[in-house]
């Protein structure tokens, strides 16, 4: 009890500060019960809400339900992290989706920082963003992750594709299975790509079965010289 009012004051300490950007980086599984828990009526001037989670329709939905009309909302992801970013940002993906922007000053100033980094600036809704990552973060993910469950090792003969389907698995692997279970539970898209992911293994099962089968029976029907 008293680390949950500890945590309340800090954070209304926090509020009354006159911030003009708040940026929200926190696990997506975990979005909705602290957005839903911040004490917006601290607030002493309207600030610059921002979010970078890997999802974007789940928070732009939260924030527009609680963030004060007065405030702004500006949702981004940058696509990139501690590996991929540890020698600069330069050409690595920003995107973000103004939300609700009256401030275009503050808003401009904070999409500053990672432009003049050498970002490469990308202005999509949050729904088109949705549909992409489905199909390339989350899609990468849950490749990793069944590339660990088959326990897949690197080995002496290890071909160069080999060798990147490793670098999947590890880089899939080094991220928490909540990662990938907030990128599947709210990102609308990505069941989808998990039922494709599924039927395409599933088909080329088959031609494979299919394909043996024809070269047993044309090695069986085909007479001995």
């Amino acid at each position: 009890m008293y680390a949950c009012q500890r945590m309340s004051k800090d954070m209304i300490a926090f509020l009354e500060s006159n911030n003009d950007v708040i940026l929200l980086c926190i696990p997506i599984l975990s979005a909705s019960q602290v957005i839903k828990s911040i004490p917006f009526h601290a607030l002493k001037q309207p600030v610059l809400f921002a979010d970078v989670l890997s999802v974007k329709e789940h928070p732009k939905d939260l924030l527009q339900q609680v963030v004060p009309q007065d405030s702004d909302v500006l949702c981004t992801h940058p696509m990139f992290g501690p590996d991929s970013g540890k020698d600069g940002w330069k050409d690595l993906t920003f995107m973000f989706d103004r939300v609700r922007i009256r401030n275009e000053v503050t808003c401009s100033s904070f999409l500053q920082i990672f432009e003049s980094e050498g970002c490469r600036m990308m202005e999509m809704s949050c729904e088109d963003h949705d549909k992409l990552a489905a199909k390339s973060q989350f899609l990468t993910h849950a490749i990793g992750r069944v590339l660990s469950e088959v326990e897949v090792e690197p080995t002496s003969i290890d071909t160069k594709g080999f060798q990147k389907l490793i670098e999947v698995k590890e880089s899939a692997t080094r991220d928490s299975f909540d990662l990938l279970s907030g990128l599947f539970i709210h990102n609308r898209f990505a069941r989808q790509q998990l039922d494709n992911l599924e039927l395409a293994l599933k088909s080329v099962k088959q031609q494979l079965i299919k394909r043996m089968n024809e070269e047993l029976d044309q090695s069986i029907n085909t007479p001995n010289n």
